[in-house]
Parts: C-alpha cells; structure tokens; sequence
C-alpha cells in the first residue's frame, strides 16, 4: 500500500471556518503539493475559538493558513502584520508564517480579478457588485484597482453606502436595481448555493445581452443566476474560477513556486461533478 509520506520536515498548512467540512480546498492543495513535489500537506480545522487557533499557528510552526467564514475580519487583530491592499480591502483570507511571523494577505481580491479578466477587460466599464461583505469587499476593491466603475447593489442600504463610499462607488439597493447600464455583474451573496439552487440574486430581467456575469457562488457550478445569464446571451464566468485562482496565489505566496493551475481546477471540479 502505498501510504503519503510525511515526516518531521514536512511542512502543515490549513484552512480555518466555522463550518469547513465542506471545503474542497486541502483537495485541491495537496494536489498541488504532490504535483510540483513539495513536501507539504494541507488539512482543515474546524475553528471556533480563533484566538487559541492562533496560539496553535505559533506553537506548532504551521507554515501557512486559509482563513473562511467567519474569520476573516477578526483574525486581523491577532496576527502581527496586515498587508496594505489586505488592510485597505479590510479582510484577510491568507496567513504566511515567516520565521514565526505571521503576516495576513488577501487573495480573494486578485484571484476574483484573475478570472474575471481571463473573459472580459474592466478598465473603464461599469460593474455592479451584489452583496457587502467580505467577498464583496475585495471584488470591489479589485474592480476599482483596476479601473472598473463601481456600483454596489445590497438589500441592507447602510452596509451598502458604506462600502460604495469607501471606494468612491454608487449605490443601488437590490429592490431599485434593473441592470440599466450595467456591463459587468458579480453575485458575491450565498443566494443559489446547494441546497436553495432555485434561486436568484437578482430578477431575470437585469440581465442583458452582452453583459459578463460572474457568480463566485462555486457549488453548483452552474448557479440558476448562471444559467438564466447564459439563456439571455450574457458570458458567464462560474465561481470556480476564483476559487481556484485565489488558492493558486496561496500556494505561490507560501512557497515560491508556480502553481499548477489546471491541476487545481480539474481536481475541483471532479470533486464538485461527484458529489
């Protein structure tokens, strides 16, 4: 039998979330691992006492962390740097242990770009963001960065206007939004995740031919918002895409190397075609 080979030298990584038994990132990373021969191995830990997983990351020399829901803006107060773009987004989602320092980043803003620039350009076009949380903290701060115009469209005005002003955006609430004007749309919400797949961020008729739609939502991967944008002649980017692109700019910031993007995806989505 042929049995993973793990020592003292190999080096722990993990994802951090209440809940995580979902996650398909140690999949996905140790994939990486064993393709490009680092000796490595990436588990998930079930976290709700963030500050004594914090204690843990220090005592036992854990080389790296994803950090999900709902840890994210808590953990970073406990850590001993925050990277500027990290800082101004307002979510870490990314820890580097260097030499027992532990430095958070942010990945979930460039791998979101990441896939969206493989399908359409965001220099200059207008893009409406749904949602106000954390994922949507960083899809907006990634269109502004890249020159996007910025709408956020949120059912809760406050948390809405807020963020749109941090980053000199509109603000749409989701009851007024029609899709008028609007080039590129990204669900950053839970609304159509398994089990409620009947479901839709916004109506049918805000989507408009030739618009790109992008639903970060990756399982199912062909979210009912998905579909209905593809039946309206819109492109469509599916939430796999960044899921995959955020975990590659991980696993390069934690050891110096390539990822290996298309392994990471192909693993992802057999796992996701399975299940």
């Amino acid at each position: 039998m042929d049995l993973p080979t793990i020592s003292p030298r190999t080096r722990l990584y993990a994802v951090m979330g209440d809940p995580v038994a979902h996650s398909l990132s140690p999949l996905m990373h140790n994939a990486a691992f064993a393709q490009t021969g680092i000796d490595g191995v990436y588990v998930a830990f079930h976290v709700t006492d963030l500050a004594g997983a914090v204690a843990g990351i220090r005592a036992l020399n854990v080389s790296g962390c994803s950090v999900t829901i709902p840890h994210k803006v808590a953990i970073m107060d406990l850590i001993d740097e925050v990277d500027p773009t990290a800082r101004q987004i307002g979510a870490v989602n990314t820890i580097v242990n260097d030499a027992g320092r532990l430095i958070g980043l942010n990945s979930d803003s460039p791998g979101a770009m990441a896939a969206l620039l493989e399908k359409t350009p965001v220099a200059g076009r207008h893009t409406a963001v749904i949602g106000a949380g954390g994922a949507a903290r960083a899809v907006a701060y990634g269109i502004n960065h890249h020159g996007g115009r910025l709408t956020i469209v949120n059912r809760s005005p406050d948390k809405g206007r807020r963020l749109a002003d941090e980053l000199d955006g509109a603000f749409v609430g989701l009851d007024e939004f029609t899709g008028e004007g609007i080039d590129i749309l990204v669900n950053t919400t839970s609304v159509g995740m398994t089990p409620a797949v009947d479901q839709m961020p916004v109506a049918r008729e805000c989507l408009r031919t030739g618009m790109t739609v992008m639903d970060i939502v990756y399982n199912p991967i062909d979210t009912l918002l998905l579909q209905t944008a593809r039946q309206t002649g819109c492109q469509v980017v599916d939430g796999v895409a960044m899921f995959v692109h955020q975990g590659a700019i991980q696993f390069e910031r934690w050891t110096g190397q390539t990822a290996p993007v298309q392994l990471m995806r192909d693993m992802v989505l057999e796992a996701l075609n399975t299940k």
